[in-house]
């Protein structure tokens, strides 16, 4: 019994070191990524990682619960980018598309009016989508923004994102809205074009 106390206690230093190395990358609500000691969960934030299967067990897991391709939450490459977008059409999801937004500098009116028009994007078909070079020239239709709106960051990419949908009038005609494609912290991020 005396040998089990000692080996417990000769062990028990050595669980709190791993526990201590190990870090986790997380994304917090605001779309920031955080490093930390602790579970994301903890902070109020979503791993970028699914957590590592502690044991050689395998599970199955019923297709219902597998049938939506997982969030992307930190877009490496445009071609990741933009399936990201394709799997938000895919489920009709207007927060997942939003999850792929950088909001930095959007005001809460101006965040809830995007959502909403993501939205009624959701319920149009999905068309295409394309990328191209951010120019004044390539948004003639887009609404002016005001003069006593904060300036908006510029895409770091030069690219812009194109979503091509049905129009909501039903005429068969399509509509284009447009996304700059702003690189932050190592990541590919969407910003509405106005």
């Amino acid at each position: 019994m005396r040998l089990l106390a000692i080996l417990l206690l000769v062990l028990l230093p050595v669980g709190a070191v791993r526990a201590q190395g190990d870090i986790h990358r997380c994304v917090g609500a605001d779309g920031v990524p955080v490093f930390t000691d602790r579970v994301c969960s903890d902070i109020n934030a979503a791993p970028v990682a699914p957590p590592a299967p502690t044991s050689s067990v395998i599970v199955a897991v019923p297709g219902s619960l597998t049938s939506q391709p997982p969030a992307v939450l930190c877009a490496a490459d445009l071609k990741q980018l933009k399936q990201a977008v394709v799997d938000a059409f895919a489920v009709r999801n207007a927060n997942r598309l939003a999850g792929l937004m950088l909001w930095d500098g959007d005001g809460q009116g101006a965040v809830v009016s995007d959502i909403q028009l993501f939205n009624r994007l959701m319920a149009q078909p999905l068309i295409d989508i394309t990328t191209g070079p951010t120019s004044a020239a390539s948004t003639p239709d887009a609404p002016v923004a005001s003069s006593t709106s904060a300036p908006r960051p510029g895409p770091s990419e030069g690219e812009t994102l194109v979503v091509r949908t049905e129009a909501e009038d039903g005429s068969g005609a399509t509509q284009d809205t447009r996304f700059d494609v702003v690189r932050h912290d190592g990541c590919l991020w969407l910003h509405p074009q106005y």
